[in-house]
């Protein structure tokens, strides 16, 4: 395994479907200092919260007697799929206009999945290192901790 090494002035991007943390270090790669440039948080209640409750019905034929239910939509899942594209294109945006050259990506497998298709090979060439895990729910020191065991 390669040792992770976040540099002064790297970014690190900590998100899921519904918090994403933009940080930047202000430390260097033995003392890291994380420091807030930009955070996203949207409300994303359960679809039980959000739409029909019960399922569409579909006709199969034109006898009007058969009937097949159609698969319900997940909003919630989709409001996180929707919240990673914008935070994607916040992300590429604030990439190119900082020059950010180093770019450490934290996000759980299917925010990651989402981020990989939307963000530019340019922004893609600038990332480091991936982590696959939801850490939005941590302080930011707590983050730093992290980085720093895995690091070890």
């Amino acid at each position: 395994m390669t040792r992770l090494s976040i540099a002064h002035n790297a970014y690190v991007f900590v998100g899921d479907g519904r918090k994403a943390l933009f940080l930047r270090n202000d430390g260097d790669r033995a003392f890291l200092n994380l420091k807030a440039e930009k955070i996203f948080v949207e409300e994303n209640p359960p679809s039980r919260e959000r739409g029909p409750d019960r399922p569409g019905r579909e006709k199969m034929s034109a006898d009007e007697s058969i009937r097949s239910s159609m698969e319900p939509t997940d909003w919630h899942e989709l409001a996180k799929h929707e919240f990673a594209l914008r935070v994607a294109h916040a992300l590429d945006r604030l990439v190119r206009e900082r020059q950010v050259k180093d770019l450490i990506v934290i996000a759980p497998p299917r925010t990651l999945a989402d981020l990989r298709r939307t963000l530019s090979d340019d922004i893609k060439s600038r990332i480091r290192a991936e982590i696959e895990k939801d850490l939005t729910k941590m302080p930011i020191w707590e983050i730093e901790e992290h980085l720093r065991a895995e690091s070890d």
